[in-house]
């Protein structure tokens, strides 16, 4: 990643650590975005109130979604 500041990043030219304009989007939507800014970061989709490790990881980033995407059926 070049040392330019990324579009709509407010860092001063260090690189995006927060994607807020992905809230609301599909999951799999707003990984593209993060993987088109961030191509080297392991992107992974948590369910919100799923334990996480604590460690701080500068090639992870976390999707937390909570939204039921369709009705649940028997079967």
């Amino acid at each position: 990643m070049s040392s330019e500041a990324v579009a709509g990043d407010t860092s001063g030219g260090k690189n995006k650590t927060s994607w807020p304009e992905v809230v609301g989007m599909p999951a799999e939507e707003a990984k593209k975005v993060i993987l088109k800014e961030m191509p080297g970061a392991h992107v992974v989709v948590v369910p919100v109130g799923s334990p996480v490790t604590m460690d701080y990881r500068t090639d992870r980033v976390r999707i937390f979604v909570d939204t039921v995407a369709r009705a649940p059926t028997v079967g």
